[in-house]
């Protein structure tokens, strides 16, 4: 799903870095390296070409993608047998429900206050492309964070240390989002579980990331099940993004169901 796209600075920053560091690695650095009508110039202005291609690609789907709305009609199945994990408030007791938006929030589903709509399975609210990252975009945000890296790191070798800062600032973004994808969190959960583990602690209990079941199948429900495709930038294996697979579910619960 699309939706509407106003001007932003950020953004706006974005784009005028990734055009300069590509005309300045392919016209100056390339160039006076290798030569760009040499074969080594050729080949490598047409590797850095592709990989910043495939960056700005996931980076303009990153920022047109909805991250994924709640619908209307959702309601919570409390009488749903097979779902045996239902989120509710840290107080209360209640069910998950949206003040602001006066509905019920699926699981791993936040509100938030710069889009004022609720999120599902909502990492955060990323201001370099002005848009959540949640259900429907988390896997592209994550491919675009993969080629940008690639191609700064291209792009240090050939132009030295200009780049050094950009490279660690992605660097380190990229090492986040790989443990949260191999641990099947998002961002927001990751703060939650740090509470949840020292309250289960002070009761004598050993707190477990209820959707953590096991390091593949983790990689699998964001990335898509075929490894061939966990580069490129698409989505259509997520699902609805109203239900999530748990570490409570019987093992014969298809992912059709999710």
């Amino acid at each position: 799903m699309k939706r509407r796209v106003s001007f932003s600075l950020p953004v706006t920053v974005v784009v005028l870095a990734i055009i300069y560091i590509y005309f300045s690695t392919i016209f100056v650095f390339i160039d006076g390296w290798f030569g760009l009508m040499s074969s080594p110039g050729i080949l490598n202005a047409v590797v850095f070409t592709a990989v910043a291609f495939m960056s700005v690609f996931s980076y303009a789907v990153a920022i047109l993608m909805d991250a994924g709305r709640v619908p209307f009609t959702f309601m919570p199945d409390i009488e749903d047998s097979s779902n045996p994990v239902h989120e509710i408030k840290r107080k209360g007791g209640d069910l998950r429900y949206c003040q602001k938006c006066s509905h019920f929030k699926p699981p791993r589903a936040h509100h938030c206050r710069v889009c004022k709509r609720c999120v599902l399975r909502m990492d955060h609210h990323c201001i370099w492309i002005s848009n959540c990252v949640g259900h429907a975009n988390y896997k592209v945000f994550f491919v675009f964070v993969v080629y940008a890296v690639i191609a700064c790191i291209y792009s240090l070798v050939i132009s030295g240390l200009l780049l050094v800062p950009l490279s660690v600032a992605l660097g380190v973004l990229l090492g986040w989002h790989v443990y949260l994808i191999l641990q099947n969190k998002t961002t927001i959960e990751f703060h939650e579980g740090v509470r949840a583990m020292w309250l289960a602690e002070k009761e004598g209990h050993v707190y477990k990331h209820p959707y953590d079941v096991g390091t593949y199948e983790n990689l699998t429900m964001v990335l898509g099940p075929s490894i061939s495709c966990w580069v490129c930038p698409t989505s259509g294996h997520i699902g609805s993004g109203l239900r999530f697979r748990t570490a409570y579910d019987a093992p014969f619960i298809c992912a059709a169901k999710l």
